[in-house]
């Protein structure tokens, strides 16, 4: 426990973490699901820690988007539009980005997250939202992940080359790393490069010249499939980005086929990759054998995500854990009465919130299953509902439930949208027997109250598409077991019947619905409603075993600690 205030101390170095989405605040719209939440999580890590980091994303203007579902759970869009500068500060630079020839003008906002112990860590938003730029120029960094591929390219030229001109321009200019949150920003090697070619330009760069690149970057993928990698043919790009750069990236061992892969241009450019977890290393290793894949798990900001209740409850039993995330070990001491109540007031917090929302009044005494997420077929959100004669028997027997749901499907994401409605039917199917609800913009808040206020956290990816997955940790910080398919980050933080359940029996590629949705009843049958209803105190130790055990480890300290010690310290000199 003695490496966090060493890390407090100054460092010879700044990182700048790069993300495509970060989520700071419930009002800035700018992100879409765990990518950004974890981007977010990281910046408040650093700054409880000092490290010396500065984050650079895109503004969007109109946010992610508003989600809207009707009685049947259709869900429609409209802009999430907002006030930038009710929340960052306008700065007064101004660089710009050659985009088919032409300088696009991009300008930066900027949000100061403060650590426990005040120290800052800022974060630019950039902006194209200029008097100077033609009025298509100016939509750049209006829409989080909308528009076509053109589109996207141009948006990922202002954040990889548009961010290194901007810090540049505000003068940090002892950057040593730069972190890649996914490929989006890759295109900041091209940056690098540039600098590094010193006038001699990109097709007079040497190996020592790419090599210094490599040596200050750090790749961190979170996509354990090819088809979730930005791609683009190399027509378009010429187009965007002009006849020298293109050549420069086609000898970067980042196209194949006539197709830009930014996921490789992050990876030919970085001395450090890695996955989000153990599985996720082992997957993205099969799937780029030519290349040294890490991992470092994912990790949360405990104090953003642990609720009021359970805050109160380490600050009087545990009083350094806010200082230092890994003295929540100690929670195993906490009394289970102090557990119970904590975790009551929680779950009526949520229960509120919930009628508040949606009209539905929820039972307290209740066991209530949570499940909140991202909207997309390979989550699979209704395959709690495989069997609907089935549940309405453990209901009947076993004791009441009642269940939770939660999660925004991509515009263009028909299977998304398809799985919300049949939770929907589900849950008009089982009227009167499992109470169902579905609430609509799911958001930073509404995840902080779900992951604190349910009884147990339901995760039923297909295998092996969970690269990680966070929200189980934050359920952990709120002592709520999971009940999970062994996938991600579950892997590891699994322990039958400790820190929850598993949903199959093994963590192998390949999922089997039958097989699994058989042992999810079953689970729920035969162990984790009858510990719920007849002995509370058992139920109570799987929750504090859960605080103890994962909430101690799967936090966002430990995560930038590995990091520091593993990529940003081993960072060469370039």
């Amino acid at each position: 426990m003695s490496d966090l205030p060493r890390i407090r101390s100054a460092h010879p170095f700044t990182v700048a973490f790069f993300s495509m989405e970060v989520g700071l605040d419930p009002a800035m719209p700018t992100y879409a699901g765990g990518l950004g939440i974890l981007s977010g999580d990281t910046l408040r890590a650093a700054a409880d820690m000092g490290v010396s980091m500065v984050g650079v994303t895109l503004l969007h203007r109109k946010g992610y988007f508003r989600q809207h579902l009707d009685a049947q759970g259709n869900q429609t869009e409209s802009p999430a539009e907002w006030l930038p500068e009710s929340f960052l500060e306008p700065l007064p630079f101004m660089v710009s980005v050659s985009i088919e020839g032409r300088q696009v003008q991009v300008r930066a906002w900027r949000y100061i997250v403060y650590g426990i112990g005040g120290h800052p860590v800022p974060v630019y938003f950039l902006d194209t939202a200029t008097s100077q730029n033609s009025p298509w120029d100016q939509t750049l960094t209006d829409h989080l992940y909308g528009g076509d591929a053109h589109y996207r390219l141009c948006q990922e030229a202002v954040l990889g080359l548009g961010g290194i001109a901007m810090l540049r321009a505000i003068g940090h200019d002892r950057v040593r790393t730069y972190h890649m949150n996914e490929g989006h920003s890759a295109l900041l090697t091209l940056a690098l490069l540039k600098e590094r070619a010193q006038g001699r330009g990109l097709l007079g760069l040497t190996k020592s010249d790419r090599e210094a690149v490599r040596r200050r970057c750090v790749f961190t993928t979170h996509t354990p499939v090819p088809a979730g990698q930005d791609q683009f043919s190399l027509d378009l790009v010429r187009g965007v980005l002009g006849e020298e750069q293109t050549a420069a990236l086609q000898t970067a061992e980042c196209c194949l086929d006539s197709v830009l892969n930014m996921t490789y241009l992050g990876l030919a450019n970085s001395h450090y990759i890695n996955g989000v977890s153990m599985r996720h290393e082992e997957i993205s290793s099969s799937m780029f054998p030519n290349y040294p894949i890490n991992s470092v798990t994912n990790g949360v900001h405990a104090v953003t995500w642990t609720s009021k209740p359970f805050r109160d409850l380490y600050d009087q039993h545990i009083p350094e854990w806010r200082r230092d995330n890994l003295y929540l070990r100690y929670a195993i001491s906490i009394p289970l009465d102090d557990i119970q109540k904590a975790h009551e007031q929680a779950k009526r917090d949520l229960l509120a919130e919930v009628e508040r929302r949606s009209g539905v009044r929820l039972d307290p005494a209740i066991l209530t299953l949570g499940f909140a997420r991202r909207a997309t077929a390979y989550k699979r959100a209704d395959l709690l509902f495989s069997d609907l004669d089935r549940l309405r028997k453990i209901a009947s027997d076993v004791g009441p439930l009642q269940v939770i749901y939660s999660g925004k499907a991509h515009p263009r994401d028909e299977a998304g949208k398809a799985q919300i409605r049949r939770v929907f039917r589900a849950a008009e199917a089982l009227r009167g027997a499992v109470q169902v609800v579905y609430l609509e913009e799911y958001d930073m808040a509404l995840g902080q109250s779900l992951c604190a206020g349910v009884d147990l956290w339901m995760n039923t990816p297909q295998k092996p598409l969970e690269a990680s997955g966070t929200s189980g940790m934050k359920a952990a910080l709120n002592g709520v077991p999971s009940l999970s398919v062994l996938d991600g980050w579950w892997v590891e933080g699994h322990v039958e019947g400790i820190t929850g359940w598993s949903i199959g029996d093994n963590w192998e590629p390949g999922s089997n619905p039958d097989v699994e949705s058989a042992s999810l009843y079953h689970k729920l049958e035969n162990a984790i409603m009858p510990l719920f209803y007849k002995n509370k105190d058992d139920f109570s130790k799987v929750m504090r075993w859960a605080i103890a055990l994962n909430g101690s480890y799967y936090h966002a300290q430990r995560m930038v600690l590995q990091y520091m010690e593993n990529a940003y310290l081993a960072t060469g000199k370039g």
